[in-house]
């Protein structure tokens, strides 16, 4: 979802496939700069899937509600082969809207990619295969989705996993910090804050942190500094 595109359709691969007739919809597939998480700046192959239940005021993948197309899981798992890349990133709309999902981050794992799943927070991620790092988006009062939040999934979380925030205001830093000192987030997994685009400056959330001492990673996403929110970035 996070840099610069350079897109390819499924080359031959010698690695074998998962001969499953499985289809999900799906928007793109790119390769790109990861723009925010743990291995932001790396380069990462990301798998946009289509559609999500979810209407977050400050959305940057509105395109992603609807279009695409189907592809049978070996078709995008040749895809993803052709970059031949080391991290691969599930990510929508809401990746788990669609229930062979599952095996797409499973089929993924098996191949050797380290796999991460961004995902809203809204939808269940018990199924999700252990082996792939769960970036779970936990929605402030600010996003207008807050009541989406499916806080059973807090105790599903490892070490391995994140939780982001994304603030937009001081309301929203309040209840952030609130909630994860309240669910205790941060002996769970790593916390990331990030600033809502062009409605709170990165300066402003930084200085909150601070005076906090909140133990948190401020992120930003360094893809709406390079590419703004083109598709395929």
């Amino acid at each position: 979802m996070y840099g610069q595109s350079s897109a390819k359709i499924g080359a031959f691969s010698s690695k074998p496939l998962t001969a499953n007739v499985s289809r999900l919809r799906i928007t793109e597939i790119f390769h790109s700069l990861q723009g925010e998480t743990r291995t932001v700046g790396l380069p990462t192959v990301f798998v946009r899937l289509t559609g999500c239940p979810l209407r977050c005021q400050y959305c940057d993948t509105a395109y992603a509600f609807t279009g695409g197309h189907y592809m049978e899981l070996d078709d995008i798992l040749a895809q993803v082969d052709d970059y031949d890349p080391r991290f691969v990133t599930v990510t929508g709309g809401e990746p788990l809207a669609q229930k062979p999902c599952l095996e797409l981050l499973s089929a993924l794992c098996d191949r050797g990619y380290e796999v991460s799943l961004e995902t809203s927070g809204a939808m269940d991620v018990s199924g999700v295969d252990p082996r792939v790092v769960k970036v779970l988006d936990l929605k402030t009062p600010g996003s207008m989705e807050m009541a989406r939040n499916r806080m059973e999934n807090l105790p599903l979380l490892g070490d391995r996993d994140q939780v982001k925030f994304v603030i937009c205001d001081r309301r929203d830093y309040d209840w952030a910090r609130m909630t994860m000192e309240q669910h205790r987030i941060d002996s769970r997994c790593e916390v990331l804050f990030s600033p809502s685009h062009e409605q709170l400056s990165g300066k402003q959330l930084a200085e909150w942190i601070l005076a906090d001492n909140l133990p948190v990673r401020m992120q930003v996403q360094i893809h709406k500094y390079l590419w703004n929110d083109e598709p395929g970035h």
